[in-house]
């Protein structure tokens, strides 16, 4: 008679498995349009600009003034576009910081064979705000080196692509859903960026990939650079304090080819 009572304790205590449905991850959170009172939930508009974050650049940072194809290191001009020129800017950036400044209309794929150059031969790169005193540091990475960091089996993989419309934040698991299914998470307002918006779903990713520390910025190559540096700003919650500790930009592959990043 024991020896069924402990059969029958035995088949008590028997676990099922789990359903396949409970090892799904768990959903991405949303962008809601409206608040529960039918207000506008992305706060302030363009119109009342969100606060310009960063952090404050280096006091010996190489300052590199870009200006379409041509690059000005005090009295130096370079156009990296010219291998001979490249080689010279190599050397000259080679284990240096350097702070790249852009004018108002240089666009991203203008850029390549400066930031190859830079990613190969500086020992840090920072990129300038346009409209204030703050700079982000930067991990430079080609189009294959992005390719390769998306493969690391890693949580997150999170990205900001920018875009004419708007910024789409994507994840291993997905896209952030925003307004519209089938537009961005977070769509221009008024024709401007909405950095407010960009800053809230950032927090909100960060608080779904709590282990996640690095976050890529891809803006479409004809972005102006300027433009990409104003969207970092949403990656700070507050002066020197950002959401992500590692933030990589994404450039286009140099047209002569060369090492990832």
């Amino acid at each position: 008679m024991s020896g069924l009572m402990l059969v029958a304790v035995g088949c008590r205590e028997e676990k099922t498995a789990e359903p396949l449905q409970a090892l799904k991850p768990a959903p991405l959170p949303t962008l809601a349009t409206k608040a529960p009172g039918g207000e506008d939930a992305r706060g302030p508009g363009p119109s009342e600009a969100a606060p310009v974050y960063g952090e404050v650049p280096p006091s010996d940072a190489l300052k590199l003034l870009v200006a379409g194809e041509q690059v000005r290191v005090g009295t130096e001009l370079f156009e990296p576009l010219r291998p001979e020129s490249a080689a010279r800017l190599s050397e000259r950036v080679k284990g240096r910081v350097v702070l790249v400044v852009p004018d108002a209309d240089t666009f991203l794929a203008q850029t390549s064979e400066l930031f190859a150059a830079l990613r190969d031969s500086a020992e840090a790169v920072w990129l300038a705000h346009p409209d204030a005193p703050v700079a982000y540091p930067l991990v430079l990475r080609d189009e294959e080196g992005f390719r390769a960091w998306l493969s690391e089996v890693a949580p997150g993989k999170l990205r900001i692509i920018q875009r004419a419309d708007g910024f789409e934040l994507s994840t291993s698991v997905g896209k952030l859903p925003g307004p519209d299914a089938n537009g961005p998470s977070v769509p221009v307002r008024e024709g401007k960026q909405d950095l407010a918006t960009l800053r809230r779903g950032l927090a909100l990713l960060k608080g779904r990939f709590k282990t996640s520390e690095d976050l890529c910025l891809v803006p479409s190559f004809g972005t102006e650079v300027a433009q990409a540096a104003r969207a970092l700003s949403a990656v700070f919650s507050a002066p020197g304090a950002p959401v992500f500790e590692t933030l990589c930009l994404v450039f286009p592959t140099p047209r002569h080819g060369g090492d990832a990043g």
